[in-house]
């Protein structure tokens, strides 16, 4: 409101700068009393020259010069302006009434922006932009986050963008004071071991392996902190035990975690995977088969899939199944081979090719 005043008190005096110098006009000059000043003038030298105070050539010299100035005081008096001049003025003022007002909004209103708050301009200077690079909005939390080290929220969202660009160090100050603030919590400690790993180029230390099971000492189903203390097993050659938290983990782990494809592409790398899971009326008949058996089972369906996909390739967790099965299986080249067929399949689809890099990083392969 107080903007929309000034703007108001801003135009009514631009009007009024306007009408002014048409209001004042032209005044006309008091002529008459200047001839009056005259008249008296001559009556003094006939005066003068009565009583001799003047010569008579003088006294001529100066009734002609008296005279012509009377004269021209005369010529000079100003008639009343005409009936054209006071139109062309009224004209003017309502222009400059109406007109100036409308110009004025006619600019402001596709230029300004008359809903908007006030906004200083050192806060414009400092507000975060989504359209500006991610390490800008990183300075600008971060010269935040100097000012106000306590800022818990902060520290909650800086952490994993630090993670993201790979400073893991700074990550790990970012986790830690998150924790101060935040308090403790499964998820950041198991935040905090990942960062750890990552500063220590993918081991994981000591340090990190504590914070990981301090996590699973908050929520012993805590996924990440799980995983990686799987990670901690197969580091130190225990590929049995990491297996073992693995499997663990599959096993109550639901049908559509988004996790589940990384933890069974890590169960092939210690090489206790087990065989590709079932349908469940497949699992119900395959309790009473022998190995052989169910192992031929398992093939048949696997080939089926494989038949399946390639007379409609759009199903990318179908493919991914079909990669995975061929890994649990040690048919590594079978797995590559699915692999190119997947990608030809949805190369002309790029948000179903997204979706296969990324399974297939998950699986351990090259996206």
């Amino acid at each position: 409101m107080t903007l929309w005043f000034v703007f108001a008190l801003m135009t009514a005096a631009a009007i009024f700068a306007v009408l002014w110098p048409l209001g004042r006009g032209g005044q006309p000059r008091n002529d008459a009393s200047e001839a009056t000043v005259y008249k008296d003038q001559l009556v003094e030298i006939d005066r003068d020259l009565a009583a001799g105070l003047i010569g008579a050539p003088e006294a001529e010299a100066a009734r002609v010069e008296i005279s012509r100035r009377l004269l021209a005081a005369v010529d000079h008096r100003r008639e009343p302006p005409t009936a054209s001049s006071l139109r062309l003025r009224r004209s003017a003022a309502l222009i400059a009434l109406v007109g100036l007002p409308i110009l004025s909004v006619a600019f402001y209103l596709p230029l300004g922006s008359p809903r908007l708050a006030d906004f200083p301009l050192a806060a414009r200077i400092h507000a975060p932009d989504a359209t500006q690079p991610l390490d800008n909005l990183v300075a600008q939390v971060e010269a935040h986050l100097e000012k106000n080290p306590t800022d818990g929220r902060g520290w909650n969202v800086l952490a994993p963008v630090l993670v993201r660009l790979g400073r893991y160090d700074d990550a790990v100050r970012a986790y830690h004071n998150s924790i101060t603030y935040n308090g403790d919590s499964a998820d950041r400690r198991a935040d905090l071991g990942e960062a750890m790993a990552g500063a220590a180029g993918g081991v994981v230390t000591s340090e990190a392996k504590a914070e990981f099971e301090r996590a699973v000492a908050l929520d012993a189903d805590e996924v990440k902190a799980r995983y990686f203390l799987g990670v901690v097993a197969e580091q130190d050659g225990r590929g049995a035990d990491a297996a073992s938290i693995w499997n663990a983990m599959l096993a109550k782990a639901p049908p559509d975690a988004p996790w589940r494809p990384l933890i069974q592409a890590a169960l092939v790398r210690v090489g206790g995977a087990a065989a590709p899971a079932l349908p469940d009326g497949a699992m119900a008949a395959a309790k009473d088969m022998s190995e052989a058996d169910r192992g031929a089972m398992i093939h048949t369906m696997v080939d089926r899939l494989a038949s399946r996909l390639k007379q409609n390739g759009d199903d990318v967790e179908g493919w991914l199944r079909l990669v995975r099965a061929y890994m649990v299986m040690g048919d590594r080249d079978k797995a590559r081979g699915a692999q190119a067929d997947a990608r030809q399949a949805v190369a002309n689809d790029a948000e179903r090719l997204r979706q296969l890099n990324e399974g297939l990083k998950n699986l351990g392969l090259d996206g």
